[in-house]
């Protein structure tokens, strides 16, 4: 697979697009805020605790209350009035403040450094017959108090490259928790970068060609970022000048965009996609529109319904939906064909980075799909930037 990243400005916004196979597979909306970012690290004070939930909130800063999950893996109890290190784990959504944990994790481009847990662990994307070798390599970097999660981009890097960024990893960790121990509440410890240059770290490296970027003063931001934490990838970024054409139009970025923001989608064959968020969930509902077949018929059904899987896999990536997601296919009679569509759907789901699990099919066929909450849906990202 051919991957390019393309940073652009769109009304005031820093948009990176996610090119897959010259295609836009994901947005990331760049708010102009630099407030209580998604990985950010701060001492929090708890201010209320919630038994019948079993959660805590967690002030990080003055009226900043987060929500944290007292049955969180390995955590200490707490009482009001506690004072420790804690890291923004999602965002802030429509009404819901951010949430925090206390199991710090420190991100690489190869592996990522967790508290709490001094095991390895592997991504599900890394080959069967390098997991063990992989492993071994990080061995002599875990303790009692943190160890490793491996990337699936370290599965093409030089040893010597995951070994250096643990190494690095684990010192920084070291010092936060250092300073942690001479910081008053709400210090921020360590400010996260914007969602731009988290980009550069997280995507997938395998194919990637391009990082193409043509504002003047974010390509020196990026181009200074590559040459201090990745310059392996310096030969990836290029400056776009063409001012007659620019990249929004090139790629077709704004069309792109406001499609995304649609609740109807065409596809190819006639029928049409329904995509309804609400503060629950998103129900997702496959309608067989203009499409051309006999009614009531499997064949036809199971066609439509394999093309309705495919893209709802691409809208539920493009438009960053999480959390709950039914599906509302058009009914099968054949149970064989049923699960067939299901393995399908799965193996659609398994392309995107984000954890998506296809959980279950109910009497009434509706397919019950879970997606990681951790970013602002993107309707939600672009509304919030034009309030800021």
């Amino acid at each position: 697979m051919k991957r390019k990243l393309v940073i652009t400005t769109y009304e005031n916004k820093i948009i990176t697009s996610f090119i897959e196979n010259d295609e836009i597979a994901e947005f990331h909306v760049s708010e102009n805020a630099n407030a209580y970012r998604l990985g950010s690290i701060y001492i929090g004070r708890v201010k209320k605790i919630v038994s019948n939930i079993r959660a805590a909130f967690i002030e990080i800063g003055k009226g900043m209350e987060c929500y944290y999950d007292m049955d969180e893996k390995g955590s200490l109890p707490v009482r009001v009035g506690d004072a420790f290190m804690v890291q923004i784990s999602k965002e802030a959504m429509k009404t819901k403040q951010p949430s925090v944990t206390r199991r710090i994790s420190l991100a690489g481009k190869y592996c990522v450094l967790t508290k709490g847990d001094g095991r390895i662990g592997l991504s599900n994307k890394i080959p069967s017959e390098k997991r063990e070798t992989l492993k071994k390599l990080l061995e002599p970097y875990i303790c009692e108090e943190y160890g490793f999660i491996i990337r699936t981009n370290a599965k093409d890097c030089p040893s010597e490259e995951l070994q250096k960024e643990a190494g690095r990893l684990a010192k920084e960790y070291e010092k936060l928790k250092k300073i942690s121990e001479t910081r008053v509440c709400f210090s921020c410890l360590k400010e996260a970068p914007p969602p731009y240059i988290v980009d550069l770290k997280n995507i997938y490296q395998e194919g990637l060609t391009e990082i193409v970027v043509e504002d003047a003063r974010l390509y020196e931001e990026i181009k200074g970022y590559l040459s201090e934490e990745q310059p392996e990838d310096m030969g990836k970024l290029r400056f776009y000048k063409d001012k007659l054409l620019p990249l929004s139009k090139l790629y077709s970025i704004e069309a792109r965009i406001q499609n995304a923001l649609k609740e109807k989608v065409w596809m190819k064959s006639g029928a049409y996609l329904v995509i309804q968020p609400t503060e629950a969930l998103t129900v997702i509902d496959v309608n067989t529109g203009k499409c051309i077949g006999k009614k009531k018929d499997d064949k036809v059904y199971f066609k439509i319904n394999v093309e309705a899987a495919k893209e709802a896999a691409k809208q539920i990536r493009l438009r960053n939906l999480s959390g709950i997601i039914l599906i509302d296919f058009v009914n099968l009679e054949s149970k064989d064909k049923m699960e067939e569509l299901l393995e399908a759907f799965r193996n659609y789901l398994h392309q995107d980075p984000v954890q998506t699990t296809l959980v279950d099919m109910t009497k009434l066929q509706l397919v019950e799909v879970t997606r990681k909450k951790v970013r602002k849906p993107l309707d939600e990202a672009l509304k919030y930037s034009e309030e800021r």
